[in-house]
């Protein structure tokens, strides 16, 4: 049996010390001494009151979200009384509170200045969970490095992104904000992310902050309501939710977010063992912790602590920085007088504070990312928009294909009905708030520019987003418009029956998912059910142009559309994208990161599931004394994985070189894949493992691999996975990583349905 203290001392020292460059340029914080020279000096100069207001992060209100009112930003600069602020777009104001901060005041010390660059900023791409759909780490990382790059031409040092939160449920809207279902893939994009920020040490003036978000857990929140309470057990934590917070800890990410979530009953912001046990002192971060939005103040609801008490328990806990709530500069002054926390701990927090700063290289250039001729030629270029167009087409997910409806032939006359076909504004998604909607087209004209001269383009809106004008959702400012249904339906109809083919944009408004969007029915609403319903009826062909942020219920539209593509909110550039995928110009190559269930009674739904006592085969009717449903199947819609493409592939039999994985050694599994279609296409290989036999029950089968390869039409490709002995640990009883020797099946296949088990032993 591999030794599990070694292992685990093993992969601590590899945390700690063999990082690499970016990693180590952030956690090696007592080896600079230059920076521990300077910051020190600093130290010394500054009061009690100088060093809270470093802790504190107000909003500027250009980009506001939540209720927290600040008051007058400048004259808190002037005072000394923050050390960084939210939500200011633009390098002439941000240079400004730069140049208040360092030629105003006595410290000259300059500021943070954060912002929500989520997917993009005025170049806009696919939502998070697309853009993990196409399970390419390099296109996460292209569109992180444009993102930094326009972001940083426009003030900003400090992106709060990646959110890394593992999510089950899709009822929770920000589902949106993350990389799906998966451990091992959202650690593999968390690097990308981070990479993508960054860049190599940050020295350059667009590579910026990135901020690991929300740590921890808080994609598990009950019943799938923001803000909402979790708790799990050990196991389940350190197995499947936190490996993708410390791979971007590991790939030297500079800053973490606290979550808004109890963690063991106590809320993560004031977690010790959460923010020092575990992130500092075992997976060595050297960075800087940042609240949520007014996440100590919220500590009040959940019955722990009124502010001045929830702020004393966050310093001492490991929180730096306060977001917005204030706690932090008006009550901590006294707290120390009163004993309550220590020079010691405001110390500690200020020093990594500062230390951010340097390594940002704000100290040296306070004015680095405040360059007006960058923020003129370095956003929403052409180069730019290219990538976001080639990036959303790789990120759309064709669920349903029947009769090869797709690709459409660009002749005659085609029908483009739905509430989301002329809706340009709906094309960002969530948490898009610098961008322009204003700049990009709708799908209506990028099918028109598209199919000019071959073939004409019919238009019907067919039905609002919604039928009730009192179900209005309002959670980032957009407003649905409601109208005559039976008159909007009339006109569709009109429409279709002169049309060759249909295509219906459909599916969430930009605004029913992100934070504060949660919902507890994932169908389509009535009135755009009745209007797909209605074009199915006159006969035609019809494809389901499906806009989401996140699963949805399906179920109906599986068994009556022809045709469906998923494809989520694809960004600014989604008018040109859609149509070179409806158009057969690239063939889409999306995988699902997040299982889609049949009803939402089946939700959390997942496919690394354990098993359970008495598993029940899970595509057949009900079975007494098994562990099902008496009125669904317990197997997903679309399982994880799961992604047509408009070629098909055939997958030979997979071959082992050897049936032993020898302690310290490889084992390699590797098959020929063949395009036996007529498109060139990208085919996403997977490969899972399950361990038979071990201490604790482990789940029916994880991720451990996966290839992007694109083959042509006719070409057989030879992929191959390596494992080693480290794809195979978990974390056991003791939270030591670890495996114990025995039997292990391999997978390989298209998803984490349809795949091929060979069986070895490790050793």
């Amino acid at each position: 049996m591999t030794m599990k203290i070694s292992g685990l001392l093993r992969n601590l020292l590899i945390a700690a010390c063999l990082c690499p460059a970016a990693a180590c340029s952030v956690s090696n914080e007592s080896g600079d001494k230059e920076m521990d020279r300077f910051v020190s000096d600093l130290m010394d100069r500054m009061t009690v009151r100088e060093k809270l207001g470093q802790l504190n992060l107000p909003t500027g209100g250009d980009l506001v979200t939540g209720t927290v009112m600040e008051s007058d930003l400048g004259e808190m600069i002037r005072n000394q009384e923050i050390g960084g602020f939210l939500n200011v777009k633009g390098a002439d104001k941000i240079r400004e509170l730069q140049r208040i901060a360092t030629e105003e005041t006595s410290l000259k010390i300059p500021l943070l200045a954060g912002a929500d660059i989520i997917h993009g900023y005025e170049t806009v791409f696919p939502i998070p969970l697309a853009m993990s759909c196409s399970w390419d780490p390099d296109a996460v990382e292209k569109m992180a490095r444009i993102s930094a790059i326009e972001a940083s031409a426009a003030g900003i040092n400090w992106t709060y992104s990646p959110m890394l939160d593992i999510c089950r449920d899709a009822r929770w809207g920000r589902i949106a904000e993350g990389n799906g279902e998966d451990p091992y893939l959202g650690s593999v994009l968390a690097k990308a992310y981070i990479r993508g920020y960054q860049g190599e040490k940050m020295s350059r003036n667009d590579e910026i902050l990135a901020c690991v978000k929300h740590f921890a857990l808080y994609g598990a929140s009950e019943a799938g309501r923001d803000y909402n309470t979790v708790d799990m057990s050990r196991y389940r934590m350190f197995n499947g939710y936190l490996p993708p917070y410390r791979a971007a800890i590991e790939a030297g990410a500079g800053s973490v977010m606290s979550s808004f979530n109890l963690v063991d009953g106590i809320p993560a912001t004031a977690n010790k063992w959460l923010l020092t046990d575990l992130l500092r002192d075992k997976w060595g971060f050297k960075g800087m912790v940042v609240t949520d939005y007014n996440s100590i103040g919220e500590m009040d609801s959940f019955g722990i602590a009124p502010i001045k008490e929830a702020s004393e328990k966050a310093l001492a806990a490991g929180t730096d920085m306060d977001m917005v709530s204030g706690g932090f500069l008006n009550y901590l002054e006294q707290s120390l007088k009163e004993g309550k926390v220590t020079m010691e701990q405001i110390d500690a927090a200020c020093r990594r504070v500062l230390e951010t700063k340097y390594r940002l290289g704000l100290f040296e250039d306070p004015y680095k990312y405040c360059n007006p001729e960058r923020e003129a030629s370095e956003i929403f270029t052409p180069e730019h928009r290219n990538a976001a167009r080639e990036i959303a087409a790789e990120t759309f997910v064709l669920l349903k294909n029947q009769g090869n409806v797709l690709p459409l032939k660009p002749k005659g006359r085609i029908a483009l009905v739905g509430p989301l076909a002329d809706a340009a504004d709906n094309m960002c998604g969530m948490w898009a708030s610098t961008c322009r909607p204003e700049n990009h087209s709708s799908l209506l004209e990028g099918m028109r520019k598209a199919l000019s001269g071959k073939a004409e383009v019919l238009y019907a809106k067919g039905s609002n987003i919604y039928g009730d004008p009192e179900t209005e959702r309002n959670a980032t400012g957009y407003k649905f418009v409601y109208g005559n249904n039976r008159k909007l339906l009339d006109e569709a109809i009109d429409v279709a029956s002169k049309a060759d083919v249909i295509v219906a944009a459909l599916g969430e408004g930009a605004d029913m998912s992100g934070e504060s969007a949660s919902r507890a029915d994932l169908t389509l609403p009535d009135v755009q059910h009745e209007l797909l319903k209605a074009m199915l009826d006159t006969g035609k062909p019809v494809v389901l142009v499906l806009f989401t942020g996140r699963p949805v219920v399906l179920s109906w539209e599986d068994s009556n559309v022809p045709a469906i593509l998923n494809v989520w909110f694809a960004g600014s550039e989604a008018a040109d994208a859609i149509p070179d995928v409806l158009l057969g110009k690239v063939s889409p190559s999306g995988k699902l990161t997040a299982t889609f269930p049949r009803s939402v009674g089946q939700i959390p739904i997942y496919y690394n599931h354990l098993q359970s006592s008495r598993p029940d085969n899970e595509d057949y009717s009900f079975q007494r004394f098994a562990s099902n449903y008496i009125d669904s199947r317990t197997s997903p819609l679309y399982p994880f994985g799961y992604g047509l493409s408009y070629t098909t592939f055939e997958y030979g039999k997979p071959e082992l070189s050897s049936d032993i994985l020898p302690a310290g050694g490889t084992l390699t599994v590797s098959l020929d894949i063949t395009n036996t279609g007529n498109f060139d296409s990208h085919e996403i290989v997977q490969l899972y493992i399950r361990d038979r036999y071990s201490e604790i029950a482990r789940p029916v089968k994880e991720l451990k691999g996966f290839r992007r390869v694109f083959i042509k039409k006719g070409e057989t490709v030879h992929v191959t996975f390596t494992l080693t002995g480290e794809d195979l640990k978990y974390y056991d009883s003791d939270m030591n990583l670890s495996y114990e020797p025995g039997e292990f099946d391999v997978m390989v296949g298209a998803n984490s349905r349809d795949v091929q088990t060979l069986t070895f032993t490790a050793e």
